[in-house]
């Protein structure tokens, strides 16, 4: 139940800031009182100019926060096709992807080096299961044993859920 709940929060928020009523006024009062936002992001995006286009966003909403008066707390959590994305051994990457890997890597290094990223991790299980390895995860992620499992803690410690 609170797994649905709070996976509901960012879309029930997104409805509301685009609804005729939820402009510049109506997201005012929506966030009225809101003193940080705490979110954890789930990313499985697998094509480069798909990840590049979902990490620019999570920067563009980190800042419209910043504007806000309300402290970004975010965790960017890649699993699934998003792996092979994050790894500096090029070997198992589309020649099409290829571009995009190190434009994704210096992001992420941009990320790492800016206040509101509470955390940038890569799940262990996706490493295993692309064949991959955790030592060439580009930094600053931080492999962690299941992201199933710290998506789940992050959850339950008050981050809000969204799937990118």
């Amino acid at each position: 139940m609170g797994f649905v709940r709070l996976a509901v929060v960012p879309l029930a928020l997104a409805a509301l800031l685009h609804s005729a009523g939820g402009g510049p006024a109506g997201e005012q009062a929506l966030l009225a009182g809101i003193k940080e936002g705490k979110v954890v992001y789930d990313i499985t995006e697998g094509d480069g100019k798909g990840l590049v286009t979902r990490l620019e966003s999570i920067e563009e909403t980190r800042q419209d926060l910043v504007k806000r008066g309300i402290k970004p707390r975010f965790v960017v959590s890649f699993r699934g096709p998003a792996t092979l994305l994050v790894q500096t051994d090029l070997e198992k990457v589309k020649p099409e992807a290829r571009p995009y890997v190190a434009q994704i890597a210096t992001m992420l290094a941009q990320m790492g080096k800016t206040s509101g990223f509470d955390s940038l991790e890569q799940c262990g299980v996706a490493v295993r299961h692309a064949g991959t390895k955790a030592e060439n995860v580009v930094p600053p992620l931080t492999v962690v044993t299941n992201s199933f499992v710290t998506l789940m803690a992050y959850q339950a410690k008050g981050y809000a859920y969204i799937r990118g």
